[in-house]
């Protein structure tokens, strides 16, 4: 599987991912089209799924555009289906997904939102987390609790050691500053800052 990260809005990235043994290309939370849209014609690519793993706009508000320039199958959360317009498909933990020659498996990740959810493509390696953990940090709490919050993170952490995590949004730099306020003299923290 290959995975393409595309900017959007001011620190979001959408994902577009590719199995070139099938041909078949899936999109991963778009909030926007347009760029989406734009390297997927680049590379020569035809979109025929979208997942999304949680309600929130900036990852779903461009799904009706990619399916009228695509006709591609919506996947989202059953328990957000509600929120989602235009789901063809609802998934909940344990269900599984197929893509190309891939199947990945759901993972609930209540906390951001109460109905979020993860994917998790055991055999290519690859989970996209939505807003539920980023680099040196975790989504905000907006409707869930910090009890189920740290769960997910749980579950998450529980993934094999060589899975290539795909957080929805580029926060590095910003969480970094947060946990130096709070370990001041940690020397991993002084490390990885200097990485960054």
């Amino acid at each position: 599987m290959e995975v393409v990260l595309v900017p959007a809005f001011a620190d979001n990235y959408i994902f577009l991912a590719h199995d070139a043994g099938t041909g078949e290309t899936m999109v991963i939370d778009p909030g926007e089209a347009g760029p989406v849209l734009a390297e997927a014609r680049q590379r020569g690519w035809h979109i025929g799924q979208v997942l999304n793993t949680h309600w929130h706009s900036d990852h779903t508000g461009g799904n009706a555009a990619i399916v009228a320039a695509t006709g591609a199958v919506v996947t989202g959360p059953a328990g957000e289906a509600h929120k989602i317009a235009g789901l063809d498909r609802t998934v909940g933990e344990g269900d599984r997904v197929r893509f190309g020659g891939a199947e990945g498996v759901v993972v609930a990740v209540p906390g951001h939102t109460v109905g979020h959810i993860a994917f998790h493509f055991a055999e290519a390696r690859v989970a996209f987390v939505g807003d539920t953990l980023f680099a040196l940090g975790c989504g905000r709490l907006f409707e869930g609790t910090a009890a189920q919050m740290f769960a997910s993170l749980g579950k998450l952490m529980a993934l094999p050691d060589d899975t290539d995590v795909y957080c929805a949004h580029e926060y590095t730099a910003a969480n970094l500053a947060f946990a130096r306020t709070v370990e001041p003299g940690n020397e991993a923290l002084a490390v990885r800052g200097a990485q960054i």
